[in-house]
């Protein structure tokens, strides 16, 4: 049996998308899609008449978990102070450890230890200087960012990005979901990804 199958899932209701190829609409008189959600899982069943011809389970990723750490991180001492250290700077200085891929005089690229994409890793200032989030960056900040970026693009190359892309995000304050301030760029590769973001 030939086709491809995508799900799109609502609040209400899972509704299945089918495009199909040759010859393969008399097998979707008896498809049958099913859905649960328990926990944070989503699990996912294809059925054929009484055969079984799929089924998979899939961590349901919410950003709930990381809204509430920023929701509590936009109130501690570092979003106040901007100069202030956190562990980020713990992984720069070595006390922290990190699977550090780069690094030069400027900056670190470390891979998330919550990864997002099948590749997924943080640029970071070595030295924040201030630059605790992207909205207290000053006309003084404007190489350091430049540099961020341009390194950002060189290791999704050393990564094996750059053919088919990848995804940069600065998440900066509450409404952004930024949980640490120390300015950081994510940047998320290897799988297609979606828009808008969330």
């Amino acid at each position: 049996m030939f086709f491809s199958l995508k799900m799109q899932i609502t609040r209400a209701r899972l509704q299945p998308l089918v495009s199909l190829r040759a010859q393969s609409f008399q097998y979707l008189a008896g498809l049958i899609t099913t859905s649960k959600f328990v926990k944070g899982l989503t699990f996912t069943e294809i059925h054929f008449g009484s055969k079984n011809l799929f089924s998979s389970s899939t961590k349901k990723n919410t950003m709930s978990d990381e809204v509430t750490k920023a929701n509590e991180a936009s109130s501690t001492d570092p979003a106040i102070n901007p100069n202030l250290p956190t562990f980020f700077d713990k992984i720069v200085d070595g006390s922290i450890p990190a699977t550090v891929i780069y690094q030069d005089e400027l900056c670190m690229a470390f891979r998330d230890i919550n990864p997002q994409a099948p590749v997924h890793f943080l640029v970071i200032p070595k030295k924040k200087s201030g630059l605790n989030r992207l909205g207290s960056a000053t006309a003084e900040h404007t190489h350091l960012l430049g540099h961020l970026l341009v390194t950002a693009a060189k290791v999704a190359k050393q990564e094996g990005l750059k053919e088919d892309g990848f995804r940069t995000v600065i998440n900066d304050g509450k409404n952004g979901a930024q949980s640490v301030y120390h300015m950081h760029l994510h940047v998320l590769g290897g799988r297609q990804m979606t828009w808008p973001p969330g």
